[in-house]
């Protein structure tokens, strides 16, 4: 008879909003043992499995702490009540860790008093997008000055009436009854049990005892302090006189996730396992990228997988069409679905695709050493150039009105470029090559075409590297450090390497941008290459290594996501944490398109 052997769950913590997917073993009526489900619609030698969530109630009412989620929260900051900052925000389970975070929690009461100042009510579009751990109700008679922290004793949010079982001071109500369970607001503060039965198929009767698991208590998912765009001044680097006022502006996102395959407790052993799991990482990620609006999103680390079945479709719902392109897998041996890639998505309603290319820089490895590299040293070239690596173009046309422009003259295409450059610090001349390969692609294409380009990713690149120099300034030194290695010599003649789009980076109109308020983010930028200081923060590392370039012929920077700084990471904290769930951080910028003038 089926039987069920052993029921757990694979994460520490439930979350708000993350799936809860049990593991139940089950024997079968032949002894077997099995993880597949066994549904009422599909019964198995006459039995199947019911299952059941339950959220247990203490009559003791329990609020989380904002910093600590773990944590019972024991005071309240009443300045954010009266900010209207979204409530779970508000609690601290010590005087000292509120004394701690007191650094990074003033941005949020000076933020949404900025808000209220500029525009009455913004509060809900600074916090609201943000706010997806449910807040429940707050005791309106409390008040505070808004300019002093006080505390309070928490209090804790209103849940329904109905009541499904009473005992000792507790009470159970009934909150699901499907295999899965996705938490929500309610639940907060509490535990979660789950109830596996076999049930006779004819007679709908339990057979045996049920298997029961309890939760920790759930708490809500921790969101970070909202990153605002910024309008800025573009126009040093286009003739502005030229500026279309169709298709409108656009905003693109460039973003590299950290896949789940690296994503390893050994090597992010500072971030909490439940924070570093994929059900609650998918989900925090999805949050970011969808509250940041992008017409056009670049993914960088998305497994196969991952983009199937859950990116594919989660943004489909909410208006993206998606391509994808896997890195190839010549030097691999695991498990084909989590080799890691490039993902493109763009909004129907704004554009439509016009053509997709595909750069493997593997081929263009094999292509290299049969043309310049002797047979008796092709197998030592290949090892060394042969690193997966990949980069996904993609021709979009705009819309207008949500339908495309019937008139060819008026046409309005946008190339869109999308690469992860190999991490190998030690492999300088490979890393080079493959901008200089990506490159020399686009620029057969901007012949073809002569149309406004973009260039995004994770160049695994810092500010003033060679590569780096290669996008920015379309040459490279011949006396810069980074020439000297290059076994191979595959980088000679020096001359080689140029290129004539006109890039530039997006993230430098920051520091061309005069005006009030500016310069917090110019403090923001490395002083020589005018680059962000960091767009990936670990234990072991911290600097830029993601960039969005644009041709400054055609293309004109209009607004920045602003850049973090050492208060929205909360100090001593890498990533990836429980606020953000990948260890570099999304960089967005809008454009304007501008009539071309002649490349450089």
């Amino acid at each position: 008879m089926l039987s069920v052997l052993r029921v757990h769950l694979p994460s520490d913590i439930p979350i708000v909003g993350c799936e809860l997917t049990p593991y139940v073993l089950l024997r079968r009526p032949d002894k077997t043992v099995t993880t597949d489900d066994v549904p009422e619609a599909a019964p198995l030698d006459g039995h199947f499995l019911r299952y059941k969530w339950y959220r247990v109630q203490s009559d003791k009412k329990v609020a989380v702490c904002s910093v600590h989620p773990s944590e019972h929260a024991t005071l309240q900051c009443l300045g954010c009540l009266k900010a209207k900052i979204p409530v779970t925000k508000s609690y601290h389970c010590t005087p000292k860790c509120f004394s701690d975070a007191w650094q990074h929690h003033r941005v949020l009461h000076d933020r949404a008093a900025s808000a209220v100042n500029e525009n009455g009510n913004e509060e809900e579009e600074l916090f609201g997008r943000y706010n997806n751990s449910g807040s429940g109700s707050i005791n309106s008679g409390l008040s505070a000055s808004g300019s002093s922290a006080n505390l309070t004793n928490g209090s804790a949010p209103v849940y329904p009436a109905a009541v499904t079982q009473r005992s000792g001071g507790e009470t159970w109500f009934e909150v699901g009854r499907s295999k899965t369970y996705t938490p929500t607001a309610d639940d907060i503060g509490h535990v979660l049990k789950f109830e596996c039965v076999v049930v006779d198929a004819e007679t709908k009767l339990t057979v045996g005892h049920a298997s029961t698991i309890l939760t920790s208590r759930v708490i809500p998912a921790p969101s970070p302090s909202p990153r605002r765009v910024i309008a800025v001044d573009g126009r040093g680097h286009s003739d502005t006189d030229g500026c279309l006022t169709s298709p409108g502006p656009f905003t693109v996102l460039s973003y590299n996730i950290l896949s789940d395959a690296y994503a390893s407790n050994d090597l992010y052993n500072y971030c909490p396992s439940w924070a570093l799991s994929w059900p609650y990482r998918r989900q925090n990620l999805l949050r970011e990228i969808v509250s940041y609006r992008a017409d056009i999103i670049c993914l960088q680390e998305v497994q196969s997988d991952h983009y199937e079945e859950f990116f594919a479709p989660e943004l489909d719902k909410h208006g993206y069409c998606g391509l994808y392109k896997r890195k190839t897998n010549e030097v691999f041996n695991g498990n084909i679905s989590t080799i890691d890639g490039c993902a493109t998505f763009f909004r129907r309603d704004r554009f439509s695709h016009v053509k997709k290319y595909e750069v493997e820089f593997n081929k263009a490895a094999q292509s290299l050493t049969d043309a310049l590299i002797a047979t008796t040293q092709r197998k030592t070239a290949l090892n060394r150039l042969v690193k997966d690596n990949v980069a996904l173009i993609v021709v979009l046309e705009a819309k207008v009105n949500n339908q495309p422009v019937d008139n060819l003259g008026k046409r309005q295409l946008l190339c869109v470029a999308n690469t992860h450059v190999n991490v190998h610090q030690d492999l300088k001349d490979v890393k080079l090559w493959q901008v200089h390969t990506l490159l020399k692609g686009l620029e057969k294409i901007a012949a073809s075409a002569n149309i406004p380009m973009l260039v995004c990713g994770d160049f695994n690149s810092v500010p003033g590297s060679a590569p780096h120099a290669l996008l920015a300034m379309g040459k490279v030194d011949p006396s810069h450090p980074d020439l000297a290695v290059d076994p191979l010599n595959i980088l000679r003649p020096y001359s080689k390497l140029v290129h004539q789009l006109p890039l530039v980076s997006a993230y430098s109109s920051f520091a061309r941008t005069v005006g009030l308020g500016f310069e917090q983010h110019k403090r923001r930028l490395d002083s020589t290459t005018n680059e962000p200081l960091f767009t990936n923060v670990t234990r072991d590392f911290i600097g830029s290594l993601d960039y969005i370039f644009y041709t400054a012929d055609s293309l004109v920077v209009e607004s920045l996501l602003e850049l973090l700084d050492e208060e929205s990471l909360r100090k001593d904290t890498a990533l990836p944490s429980p606020e953000w769930s990948s260890d570099h951080i999304a960089l967005l910028a809008g454009f304007r398109c501008c009539k071309n003038r002649s490349r450089r």
